[in-house]
């Protein structure tokens, strides 16, 4: 059983970067949920992706909140307040960075090393498919993993666990493949009078 479960992965993997490698636009609804340090919290709203490496998460609820990228800078802001975050996409250390790339040349066994089938973790969804694995490029922060594969062969589920014990799960649904998205939609420009701040983690104070 061992050797078929490491041979299906391949299967698996092939599916989902086939998927998303050919999409242009992709758009979906997220629910992203944090629990650690003694905290936890909820957030929902719209993810945005276009190719090469444009992206943008536009929280709604419970507050607004703008992180976007043109593939060359980031930015995160919080309407109403006097300050905005931007920094360099190569030099972006944040858990959501990484789905920047899910469009264009996704290799879901390039991105993870040990990327394997989980069975031992039962899906949010009856049919999907789990996979876990450490993605190559934060190693020294995130422990695990852990992504749900529809049977479209679309991640519906992505759980990260942190070193520190935290963990961040974002769902997905209400995908759409390809829809009209400008370039200014992943364009930001600070409102007048708000200061800039530089730094390699773009996360709310």
């Amino acid at each position: 059983m061992l050797a078929f479960a490491q041979g299906d992965i391949r299967k698996v993997a092939d599916a989902v970067d086939h998927r998303y490698n050919g999409l242009h636009s992709m758009q979906a609804q997220f629910t992203e949920q944090y629990s650690g340090a003694g905290m936890e919290r909820t957030e929902s709203g719209i993810l945005s992706l276009k190719k090469p490496g444009k992206m943008r998460w536009e929280y709604q609820s419970p507050r607004a909140k703008i992180f976007v990228s043109d593939g060359k800078l980031a930015w995160f802001y919080v309407p109403g307040e006097n300050q905005a975050r931007q920094t360099q996409v190569k030099k972006l250390d944040d858990l959501r960075t990484p789905l920047r790339y899910l469009l264009g040349h996704t290799k879901l066994e390039k991105e993870f090393t040990g990327l394997s089938l989980a069975p031992d973790v039962k899906p949010l969804h009856s049919g999907d498919t789990m996979l876990r694995g450490v993605p190559a490029s934060m190693a020294d922060r995130v422990s695990q993993v852990l992504l749900e594969i529809s049977p479209e062969n679309r991640i519906a589920r992505l759980v990260v666990e942190e070193l520190d014990g935290s963990r961040t799960e974002f769902e997905f649904t209400a995908e759409q493949d390809d829809p009209v998205l400008p370039d200014a939609h992943f364009a930001f420009k600070p409102p007048e009078g708000v200061e800039i701040l530089q730094g390699s983690e773009l996360t709310a104070p």
